[in-house]
Order: structure tokens, then C-alpha cells, then sequence
């Protein structure tokens, strides 16, 4: 297959959208597909294009096989709901030079990840003129997420953008998503069955797995080997409610041996380290590199998911597949309702959603049971060897991609010379 990916997250981003989409396309190289990247320098989740990369200009790269074209773009130094718009707006005209120059190499599938929606009209059109099928795959409900979480408002808007996001959903051949719960909301903005596709992110479950002795951040961090860790990794923004995990150390500040460990980046990482001032028991890590996030998510004892009410099922947490991997139990602000409570439910204790006092609870509760701990740990690893399996989910994705495209694909090769 020739396979066009498009979107502005990518390798060597290490978190979200730009890990997975980069795990994603090395994987198809390695199995002999034909894969062009049309995207943006990394610049997330620090919102500043990382050295080595430009801003301004075009580039291409091999990356893992694949032919990687970066684009320009602006990026805002604080993020607002405007600029944000702004900033995706950017990235949707400069890439369009980029996306016409595969023009000749005339690819079977454009696949376009959401976010950013604004890449949707360009990609379509290409697939429409190249004969290829579009591919729509969506990480975040981008669109409802803004409403929701305050960032755009008006019900006029909302209105008249819920209307421009459905007709385009309408025109693409697939559209694939993260979650159950995800794949109806799908259905309920027009989207049939017969185009809709599970693709859940995965986690590599024989990289990231229980250790069996201490991991070698304990000794980094100065962390007792019978301290009992609670570990938030990942990005720092908006949809995660990160104000909870400041008032669940604060709470548990005398806590005999428990210590917090929040590591990553972001927007709103400030934020938090202000909240944190004066707290003995809380140590901050800036993102790890990919090679060690097996010995990071081992330093957990317990794993935290803290998430907005208001995104509930609009987004399905990327980290939590890293997390069941480790063997670790988590504690998630979570609604039983909903997927993320559902599976939470299984493999550790989830509590409402913004209830610090709950989810300090809770932690106590995991902190002084270390047989409880062990159990669901055990649980939290057969979860993610039964569902997250990167080869297994892939590999599913890959004959999805072909029974997209075997029209497009049966057409090329009954007019290559025999």
C-alpha cells in the first residue's frame, strides 16, 4: 500500500497523538508499505518547536523508512482558544504546498488524524482527485472538548462548527477511533457502521512490563525502596485537571512513606509546580525519554489519571495503556458510566470526576493495602496484554487499510507490466 499520512503531531513527539502516529507509520514501513508524512516540526506539549527544527521553513527527512515533510508553522507562546485556532489554522495552509507535491505519487489512502479537524478539507479534496480513500481517525473529539472545557463558547458557534464537523465526517470512507464509546458518539454525528473502525491506541507490552526489582528512578529521586509511589506521567494541559493532583498531595502531605512523582510537560505544568510550593512529598520530571519508560512507569507503586468531567468520553487517555502495562493499579477520576470508569473499575479505583477528596481517599486506600496494590496490578497487565498489544492492533489496522483500498490496489497492479 502507499499510504499518505497527514496531520500536525508526529515523531519524535513523546507523548499523544505524535508517539502514536510515529509508532504507527514505523510499523507499516517495517512490513513494506510505501509511507509519506505530511506534518509540523514537534513543538508538543512545550508549545516550542524543539531544536534542530525549524519554524519557518520546509523540510524532508527519513524517518523509520518513511518520507517525513515538515511544514511551517506558528506557535504560540501561551495558549488560548483563539490562538489555538490560529495555530491549527497555520499548519492547514502551509501543509497544502506539501500535500499537493505527492500529487504523482498518487497514494491508495490520505489518512488525517483529529486533531486538527482544518486538515480535513485539503486531505479530502487530494483523495477526491487522486482517486484514493480518506481516512478520518480520531484521537480527540476536538470540536465538542472546546465547548466543553470553556475554550470556545456560544451555542451559535457551536452550532454552526457541530454542522461543518458532521459534513465533513460524511464524505470520508473511514473514519476509525479510540474507544467504544468514541465510535458512537461517531454514529450519533451521522456516521454509519459500515464506515466506522475500532483503532485503539496500544501500549508495547513486552517494552513497558512489571519490574521485579526497584525501578532505578527510585535511587535518581533519592525515593526510599519502601516508600509507596504515586505517579502522574504525561502531558500537562487543559483536559487533564491537573489542579487535583496539587489538592491530593496538600491533603496527604503527613502521609507516612507516600511520595508523588508528577512528570511531564506542558501548558499547564506552571500551574501545578505553583500549587506544589512548599510540598515535601512531591518531586517533578520532565518528560523521559521513550528507552526508559519502562524503568518510569515501574516507579509507580500506584498510577494517577486524574481527567475533567466535562471531557468525560470526549477523549480516552493515551497514557492509560503504558500504565495497565506496568502491572501497576490506577487510581482515575472517572464516572462508572463512562469507558474510562468502566475499565478503571477493573484494574483500580475510580472516583467522580474533580472530587480531590475522593481521589485522596482512594489513594490512601491503595497506599496501605499493598496486597490490594498486587492484585490489581495483576489485573491491570492481563488487561493490557488482551487488548493493547501493539503487533495485534496494528496488524488488525493494517488489514482494515486493505480492505479499505483493494479496489485502488487491484486497479495498480493490473496495470503494472507483468
Amino acid at each position: 500500500m502507499k499510504l499518505l499520512v497527514y496531520g500536525i503531531n508526529f515523531a519524535p513527539e513523546l507523548t499523544g497523538i505524535g508517539k502514536y502516529t510515529g509508532e504507527m507509520v514505523a510499523w507499516l514501513a517495517a512490513q513494506g508499505h510505501e509511507v509519506r508524512v505530511v506534518t509540523a516540526p514537534p513543538y508538543y506539549p512545550d508549545w516550542a518547536v524543539w531544536p534542530g527544527y525549524s519554524a519557518s521553513r520546509y523540510a524532508t527527512e527519513t524517518w523509520h523508512g518513511a518520507t517525513v515533510i515538515r511544514t511551517p508553522l506558528w506557535v504560540p507562546r501561551k495558549v488560548t482558544g483563539v490562538r489555538r485556532l490560529l495555530h491549527l489554522a497555520s499548519f492547514a495552509l502551509t501543509s497544502i504546498p506539501a500535500l499537493l507535491a505527492q500529487w504523482h505519487w498518487k497514494p491508495d489512502v490520505v489518512w488525517v488524524t483529529e486533531p486538527p479537524l482544518f486538515c480535513s478539507p485539503a486531505a479530502l479534496a487530494f483523495a477526491r482527485l487522486r482517486s484514493a480513500k480518506a481516512w478520518l481517525h480520531i484521537q480527540d473529539y476536538e470540536v465538542d472538548a472546546a465547548f466543553e472545557l470553556g475554550l470556545l463558547k456560544g451555542a451559535r458557534l457551536r452550532s454552526l462548527v457541530a454542522a461543518v464537523e458532521r459534513g465533513l465526517m460524511r464524505r470520508f470512507d473511514r473514519i476509525s477511533t479510540i474507544s467504544l464509546r468514541m465510535m458512537e458518539r461517531a454514529s450519533t454525528k451521522g456516521t454509519e457502521d459500515a464506515r466506522l473502525v475500532s483503532l485503539p491506541n496500544w501500549a508495547d507490552v513486552s517494552a513497558i512490563q512489571p519490574l521485579r526489582t526497584d525501578s532505578p528512578y527510585r535511587a535518581e529521586l533519592g525515593i526510599a525502596s519502601d516508600a509507596v509511589v504515586a505517579l502522574y506521567s504525561g502531558n500537562m494541559g487543559a483536559k487533564q485537571g491537573l489542579e487535583l493532583l496539587a489538592e491530593t498531595a496538600l491533603m496527604l502531605r503527613d502521609q507516612p512513606n507516600l511520595e508523588f512523582v508528577f512528570c511531564g510537560n506542558g501548558a499547564g505544568r506552571a500551574d501545578l509546580m505553583k500549587r506544589c510550593e512548599g510540598l515535601a512529598n512531591v518531586r517533578f520530571l520532565d518528560l523521559q525519554p521513550v528507552d526508559r519508560l519502562g524503568d518510569l512507569l515501574g516507579l509507580a507503586d500506584i498510577h494517577l489519571l486524574p481527567q475533567r468531567a466535562d471531557a468525560a468520553d470526549l477523549v480516552m487517555p493515551s497514557k492509560l495503556t503504558g500504565m495497565l502495562s506496568s502491572g501497576r493499579p490506577v487510581v482515575a477520576g472517572a464516572r462508572p458510566e463512562t469507558e474510562l470508569g468502566k475499565v478503571t473499575a477493573q484494574c483500580g479505583i475510580a472516583v467522580p470526576p474533580d472530587d480531590a477528596r475522593a481521589f485522596a481517599d482512594a489513594v490512601t486506600t491503595l497506599a496501605s493495602q499493598p496486597d490490594l496494590r498486587r492484585d490489581l496490578g495483576v489485573r491491570a497487565r492481563t488487561y493490557a496484554e488482551d487488548r493493547f498489544d501493539r503487533n495485534a492492533v496494528l496488524a488488525q489496522f493494517e488489514r482494515d487499510l486493505e480492505a479499505c483500498c483493494t479496489p485502488s490496489l487491484q486497479g495498480r497492479q493490473s496495470q503494472a507490466p507483468s
